[in-house]
């Protein structure tokens, strides 16, 4: 898998933008067969910093319900909490 199909978008919230400024970390909407060590080293050579840590979590489907019909209406995803090393930042989280 190439870096580029394994990181598919910044993940930007309240939540993550407040770790991102207290602990450094920063969130990524992955390819879902990608794996700790795979994103690991997409963020290191994408963006030129250090990783210390990965987090990954499969965010289940979303679904809709009208009768008794059942529908998804976003599929799941996965995402990943990376970690960076004390002093690295990525210009992208900055100042949003």
């Amino acid at each position: 898998m190439h870096i580029y199909e394994i990181l598919k978008r910044p993940v930007v919230t309240e939540k993550t933008m407040i770790a991102t400024e207290e602990a450094n970390k920063v969130s990524f909407e992955v390819d879902l067969r990608a794996n700790k060590l795979l994103v690991k080293q997409a963020v290191e050579k994408a963006f030129k910093v250090s990783v210390v840590d990965v987090h990954m979590l499969v965010m289940p489907a979303k679904t809709a319900k009208r009768g008794s019909t059942v529908r998804i209406r976003l599929p799941k995803w996965k995402k990943a909490i990376v970690t960076l090393a004390p002093g690295d930042r990525i210009q992208l989280f900055e100042g949003v």
